[in-house]
């Protein structure tokens, strides 16, 4: 699989350029072109040498768009082919104070939630930090005429911390000055618990939003829902998240998946309580939007925002947040599933 040229920051990009007896200058005619999401034919100011000899290893674009659905509210999610035949699913996201876009990192996911469709049919590969910016980049182009992209989260198919590599040069690569040049405040990344790479994380200089999706205050609950609970302990999370706090002052996150009848109890609210004191953090509520192979039902409206109100009682600062796209396979992972699943069905 040849690798796409947005895997590549400005100093990468001289070093090819000049391997291949060009001036240094066209290394910042290319992170034009690849900012710009272009297509090798739209690279009118480069020398047609240089693009013949950029073909032979490299690919302009690293997805293309295989469908779309758009819901009632403005989101919109893509479902995207790589270069190797692989989908991913990336979803725009228009907001009032600015147009967000959330990426996969994964084909697929390892992680085993019983709550996520991603999941469902395991991991196949990491996705090369080029990849993931590509879906980025696809997306600020198509939107480029209603304010283009202004904050990123890594919240879609596959859990970022293990593919730690790619995720951070990802990182680095739309924060750089020289590409996006999206600032770390404006994106997030979202884990379901690698403590190691939590810390990691702040170690290596990354000050972004770091969300941990926590969906339960205990152990025991947590290991019903989420089997990375059998590697690592709540204690043992909330002890990274301290740490990166610690380390960078940015307050952290904690996704809670809200569960009818499961993690939405009076005692959940006591639980959660004794396990954040004292961290710098905002529970995010999320009420379970419903998948295909999962029988978990979300709760009310009403339990959603009493709960709420229950964590701001005890001192817990809590929202509950926004659904969007739930009218067309909200969930990460579902357009995926439902077109491969519709494609073993017209191959039968």
């Amino acid at each position: 699989m040849k690798t796409p040229l947005a895997q590549f920051n400005m100093s990468e990009l001289t070093d090819i350029v000049v391997g291949m007896g060009e001036p240094k200058y066209r290394a910042k005619q290319l992170m034009r072109h690849i900012v710009a999401f272009d297509g090798f034919d739209e690279y009118t100011d480069i020398p047609k040498s240089l693009i013949q000899k950029l073909k032979a290893d490299y690919v302009s674009r690293a997805v293309t768009e295989k469908t779309r659905v758009t819901a009632g509210d403005g989101a919109i999610r893509y479902l995207f082919e790589t270069t190797d035949g692989d989908l991913i699913e990336s979803v725009f996201l228009p907001h009032d104070y600015g147009n967000c876009v959330c990426v996969s990192c994964q084909v697929g996911c390892g992680m085993g939630c019983v709550f996520c469709a991603s999941g469902h049919y395991g991991l196949k590969r990491n996705l090369s930090a080029g990849e993931i910016l590509s879906q980025v980049l696809y997306i600020a182009r198509d939107k480029k005429n209603d304010g283009g992209i202004n904050k990123i989260v890594m919240m879609g198919s596959g859990e970022p911390l293990a593919n730690y590599d790619n995720t951070l040069k990802f990182i680095r690569l739309v924060n750089s000055a020289d590409g996006p040049n999206i600032g770390m405040r404006s994106v997030s990344v979202s884990t379901c618990g690698l403590p190691d790479n939590i810390k990691r994380l702040a170690e290596d200089g990354i000050t972004c939003t770091l969300s941990l999706s926590l969906h339960a205050a205990t152990d025991e609950k947590r290991k019903q829902i989420m089997r990375i609970a059998d590697k690592y302990s709540v204690h043992e999370l909330i002890g990274a998240m301290r740490e990166y706090f610690d380390k960078t002052g940015r307050r952290v996150v904690l996704e809670y998946i809200l569960i009818g009848g499961f993690n939405d109890t009076r005692a959940d609210v006591t639980a959660l309580r004794d396990l954040l004191k004292g961290l710098c953090c905002h529970v995010n509520l999320i009420p379970l939007n419903k998948t295909d192979h999962c029988d978990l039902t979300p709760p009310g409206k009403k339990r959603a925002y009493e709960f709420c109100e229950q964590l701001k009682a005890v001192g817990v600062s809590a929202s509950v947040r926004r659904s969007m796209g739930s009218d067309v396979a909200g969930a990460c992972g579902q357009l995926k599933n439902r077109t491969v699943e519709q494609k073993n069905i017209d191959n039968l």
